[in-house]
């Protein structure tokens, strides 16, 4: 039996794990700014914060929207617990970085501390546990990976032997 399958995929590559990094990264860096604000006082860390955070909300949407697409695309996805927390977590995720780009970009500098950076602590906490649900539905539940039988029959399609192994590049 093959395992979940992506719907929202290029050429057999699932597209929303390419698109979490993003997200993530941005508002991860938004909080070391948020600290670094906190620290220095200094009018740079507000403004990258803010750009950080609003780049993170446009990928997240994004990621979500692919995401929710491969959710929709097989009932196995659907079915699987864990998916609606990874989902309603990230949702989460996003209304508080809203709220909090919402903040900063109508009063300024002077909301990054400390309704900023509590924001943005919680944000990114929050983001620990629903990226840790995300490798739980890819690496135990298997998500999105071709099992062993797919790739035999891709391979045949391409007509490269069935049991010819990745090279790595020199």
């Amino acid at each position: 039996m093959s395992n979940p399958r992506s719907t929202a995929a290029i050429g057999g590559h699932p597209i929303h794990p390419l698109l979490v990094p993003f997200p993530i990264a941005f508002f991860i860096a938004a909080f070391l700014c948020d600290l670094a604000y906190w620290r220095t006082g200094g009018a740079f860390w507000s403004e990258a914060a803010l750009w950080l955070i609003g780049s993170g909300l446009v990928m997240g949407l994004l990621a979500g929207m692919v995401g929710a697409v491969d959710a929709m695309g097989d009932s196995r996805v659907r079915a699987l617990g864990k998916l609606q927390w990874h989902a309603a977590g990230n949702a989460i995720v996003l209304v508080i970085e809203l709220y909090s780009f919402w903040l900063r970009y109508n009063y300024g500098a002077g909301e990054v501390f400390p309704q900023g950076l509590y924001l943005s602590t919680a944000a990114v906490a929050l983001l620990g546990v629903t990226g840790w649900l995300g490798g739980e539905l890819v690496y135990r539940h298997r998500v999105a990976v071709q099992s062993e039988s797919e790739q035999t029959v891709e391979r045949a399609v391409e007509g490269r032997p069935a049991d010819e192994r990745p090279r790595s590049v020199p």
